[in-house]
């Protein structure tokens, strides 16, 4: 895949059940709910609601490494669990974070070993990241991260950064409590892997006539729902134009092409696309370009990267450990943009912010 092809999405799915008590902690994890594994050398921290003030829960965690960098890279997404917050700006924050291969032991899977393999694109981060390994024995366990191309070993990667995050689940709970009291205990969400796959694929070929049947027969059930046609799934353009002059019955045809575009594999729960153009649920605001602040710590631009799914609601549910009760964040999409010189100051241990722009589901109940 070429670095310019940039309209061209991976799309990230929910696989097995992360057990902390299993799985050891890893920063090149791409992971839903849990704890932050933070690379080593870089501060952890208890970000909080800026609406009601409460700690702040992980979302998800994605290694997100880019082509030609010296660099580890993570985004962390935290929410507010209260229903309230979580569909405003301040519910929500975003911290990158970044070490050198130096720090953490071994060079970004993403890189080609020299004379070996062509570089990859940005957009090849997630390659073979669904092989993140099946458990042959309790102290040896395989999570490869997103950037799977090139081909380095979990281990290498994790014995240095495996010990910089070895402290217990509940010692890691109070470091990230930075002090709060019994009753403000961090929340955590029930952990799952990500696996990827390339949008593309998903779409099939002419032969594939189970995945077309399966695709159209999601479009034909929201048709009937919401009294919109939105055309064949085959043909390309006599489909979107069909869809483009209709209307759904809510007279949201945004989000009838939000519908459209996932219906191949409506249970994804997150989408990356650096530089390219995010998939909004409901009608931005004209000027969401210009209202996407400069990077905080160099001024330059920011570029869209990724963004949270519908699907990823149900999933969100309380762990019991924490103490809480069981919730859920209320949300349609939430679009991510980051630093486009992704710019880190080396032996800096202060995560870096992000903007994030909340969007809420017209029609939630769809996902539930």
């Amino acid at each position: 895949m070429s670095s310019g092809s940039r309209d061209v999405s991976l799309v990230g799915v929910c696989d097995g059940e992360l057990d902390p008590g299993r799985h050891r902690p890893s920063c090149v994890t791409n992971k839903v709910g849990g704890l932050p594994d933070w690379l080593p050398g870089v501060s952890r921290q208890c970000p909080r609601c800026g609406r009601c003030g409460a700690p702040l829960a992980l979302v998800s965690q994605v290694y997100c490494p880019l082509d030609a960098s010296p660099f580890h890279r993570n985004l962390h997404v935290f929410a507010c669990p209260g229903a309230e917050c979580s569909g405003g700006p301040q519910g929500w924050r975003v911290l990158r974070s970044q070490g050198l291969e130096t720090q953490v032991g071994a060079a970004p899977p993403h890189r080609p070993a020299p004379a070996q393999e062509a570089p990859l694109s940005a957009t090849d981060w997630c390659d073979t990241a669904d092989d993140w390994g099946v458990e042959e024995e309790e102290e040896e366990e395989e999570d490869e991260g997103w950037a799977g191309g090139g081909g380095v070993k979990k281990d290498q990667v994790e014995e240095e950064a495996a010990a910089a995050e070895a402290p217990s689940l509940s010692g890691r709970l109070q470091d990230l409590s930075l002090g709060a009291s019994h009753q403000d205990v961090v929340p955590v969400f029930r952990s799952f892997f990500i696996s990827v796959v390339d949008e593309s694929d998903l779409c099939g070929g002419e032969d594939d006539d189970c995945d077309l049947a399966h695709a159209q027969e999601l479009l034909r059930e929201y048709e009937r729902r919401e009294g919109v046609a939105v055309g064949e799934m085959e043909g390309g353009g006599g489909g979107e134009e069909k869809y483009e002059k209709s209307r759904a019955r809510h007279g949201d045809n945004v989000f009838s092409r939000f519908m459209k575009t996932i219906s191949p594999c409506p249970q994804q729960v997150l989408r990356y696309c650096r530089g390219g153009r995010p998939l909004v649920i409901s009608e931005p605001p004209a000027d969401l370009a210009r209202a996407v602040p400069a990077c905080g710590s160099c001024g330059g631009p920011r570029t869209f990267e990724l963004q949270l799914m519908p699907a990823l609601v149900s999933l969100l549910q309380r762990t019991r450990k924490d103490g809480g009760a069981e919730a859920e964040l209320d949300f349609g999409t939430l679009l991510v943009y980051t630093c486009v010189n992704s710019c880190w100051t080396t032996g800096s241990g202060a995560a870096v912010d992000e903007f994030c722009f909340a969007q809420a589901d017209p029609d939630q109940q769809l996902f539930k």
